[in-house]
């Protein structure tokens, strides 16, 4: 990647996730270097920790560092939006192998206003596996992107490089949980209650004892048995609720009803001094036809957040390069879709169309997933954070993208491709 400039954004109407008002960003490499009121108001002053930068300074500056100055001009920014489950090699395969999905290209992702991604494994995890994975997720880090990713997959035992789920968490850098693996699913393994219990427990350690989120992140199927094994899992172990992860959760209106009933009961724990209580929740922005027993990743999210359940502890990812088949009655694949990061920021927009106020919505998209998945310096624009962006039109479509300090997105074009995209955006 091309040495990174001193940039200063001037004018920005800024939501770091919460709204701070018009403010001025000073990008320093990869960094966040300072961020200021631009109109010297309280609340951004208070809000940005700093006061706005005198002329003076911003002209030397200019002059004396090569500082380059930017116009934002009152438009909406806001974190770069966390992916936190893409199949980063591609999914599928259960059409057979000509329904193998391609893997992820730089810019599909970066177009869609994500900045950082977190790779899982799906159902085929016999001729993909956590090596591919590893190699997928370093390419984009090379590429510019922030990019972590899970060890194993849907089945158990789980695909690992070093042997165990443990060794992985602690010798891998870029490993911070594992998944997705898939329960009350027919294309699971039928894990039983002592087998999940014991996967948790190497994610828990193998985080304690690397700092890492350790998290194993549970693909919900259409099954009847729902969340079953999760709440047992829940009750009768010392792991912490948080360690159990499930995604897909909105994908059958009565699996969501039973996640807002089980988020209900571990918050009421939680509050009567139940230590382990913290539980937190993903739902997936997958296309929902009219008449499907299912609901929108948006409506989920609204649902959540009306019912009043923690709002700290809810994530929108895309399930992009993941297949989205159908089946028969008999197991058969009849039809094949592709999961695309575009949901992730459409989904945001329709928020925000529906007059969802930004800053409730949005930590969804980018905070919560970095504080889950404990990334330090992703999910909030504040100075020492990494220079992760998005402005947003009027409409609140992404139209401009920064990554590690870097223009990718320009006026909605991509100014970085992958290694291997072709050479026109």
């Amino acid at each position: 990647m091309a040495e990174t400039p001193l940039i200063l954004l001037l004018d920005a109407e800024l939501y770091a996730p919460t709204p701070c008002g018009r403010c001025d960003l000073l990008i320093a490499g990869e960094r966040i270097a300072w961020v200021g009121s631009a109109g010297g108001g309280a609340g951004a002053a208070t809000a940005a920790k700093a006061g706005a930068l005198p002329r003076e300074l911003r002209d030397g500056l200019v002059k004396h560092l090569g500082v380059k100055v930017e116009e934002l001009r009152g438009r909406r920014v806001i974190p770069g939006l966390i992916d936190g489950h893409t199949h980063l090699t591609g999914g599928g395969g259960e059409g057979g192998f000509k329904n193998r999905v391609p893997p992820m290209v730089l810019s599909k992702f970066t177009r869609a206003g994500i900045t950082t991604v977190v790779g899982v494994l799906g159902t085929d995890d016999v001729t993909r596996d956590t090596a591919g994975l590893v190699a997928a997720t370093r390419s984009l880090r090379e590429q510019g992107l922030s990019a972590w990713c899970m060890t194993g997959g849907y089945h158990l035992p789980p695909r690992t490089l070093t042997g165990t789920v443990r060794g992985d968490l602690v010798h891998v850098d870029c490993i911070v949980g594992c998944g997705e693996v898939a329960i009350s699913d027919h294309r699971s393994s039928q894990p039983t209650l002592d087998e999940l219990l014991s996967l948790a427990a190497d994610c828990h350690v193998g985080g304690l004892l690397a700092q890492k989120a350790g998290t194993l992140h549970l693909h919900l199927g259409d099954g009847k048995r729902g969340l079953a094994l999760i709440e047992q899992a829940v009750a009768k172990s010392e792991l912490p609720a948080r360690t159990f992860h499930p995604t897909h959760l909105n994908r059958r209106k009565a699996l969501f009803e039973e996640a807002l009933a089980l988020a209900a009961r571990l918050r009421d724990e939680e509050r009567r001094g139940v230590a382990g209580r913290a539980w937190h929740v993903d739902f997936t922005a997958f296309p929902v036809a009219p008449d499907e027993d299912a609901f929108t990743a948006d409506v989920a999210l609204r649902r959540w957040l009306d019912t009043g359940l923690p709002a700290e502890r809810v994530t929108i990812s895309s399930d992009s390069g993941g297949s989205l088949p159908e089946f028969d009655g008999e197991g058969c694949c009849v039809g094949m879709g592709v999961g695309d990061p575009a949901s992730l920021p459409d989904c945001l927009a329709k928020l925000v169309a529906a007059g969802q106020p930004l800053e409730r919505v949005l930590p969804a998209f980018t905070a919560n997933a970095a504080d889950l998945l404990r990334l330090p310096t992703k999910g909030y624009i504040e100075a020492g954070r990494d220079a992760d962006l998005c402005v947003l039109d009027e409409q609140g479509r992404v139209t401009d993208v920064m990554a590690r300090g870097m223009w990718h997105v320009r006026d909605g074009r991509a100014r970085v491709l992958g290694t291997f995209e072709r050479t026109e955006a």
